[in-house]
């Protein structure tokens, strides 16, 4: 089962190696990974998006939870939450067919152009996971891509609870 773990510590050197090293000790793989400061630039805010049971997400907590940089950890999954992750992607445009049709696109899924060179156009989309992989196949139809990048994915409880220290 996919989950989503947003996690509240110091901002020291070696915090995240700390996380990683031990997802990696204990071959938990991690699918995506955001890491930065908060309003308090002493805080930083992880999102690791992974895979697992209830029991191994369960062993994850407690072992994450135990590292002395560790302030707080939430599994987002289980409550309320606003998720969204950043694409962006560069695809071949060349002709008018193909400029029309990913304009056509980017603008349904309420994309945006960031650049547009001479054979190619650079797209970005803010959106769930889901609508990435739907805005990514739509295009595929279209045009050919040249490039992906993506963030991974964000993440916050909805309404008036927060996760802070």
């Amino acid at each position: 089962m996919r989950r989503i773990l947003s996690i509240i510590l110091e901002n020291e050197p070696g915090a995240l190696s700390r996380i990683i090293g031990l997802f990696s000790q204990r071959a938990y793989n991690i699918d995506s990974l955001t890491v930065g400061t908060t309003d308090d630039k002493s805080i930083s805010r992880i999102t690791i998006t992974t895979q697992g049971s209830e029991k191994i997400l369960e062993q994850i907590t407690k072992q994450v939870n135990k590292l002395v940089d560790v302030l707080k950890i939430l599994d987002l999954t289980e409550v309320s939450h606003i998720e969204r992750e950043l694409i962006l992607i560069k695809v071949t445009a060349n002709n008018e067919k193909s400029r029309a049709a990913v304009t056509r696109v980017t603008d349904v899924f309420g994309g945006s152009i960031l650049d547009m060179g001479k054979t190619t156009y650079t797209l970005q989309l803010v959106s769930s996971t889901e609508k990435l992989a739907s805005f990514i196949d739509s295009l595929k139809n279209e045009t050919d891509i040249i490039e992906v990048v993506r963030s991974g994915a964000l993440g916050l409880n909805r309404g008036d609870k927060a996760l802070r220290v």
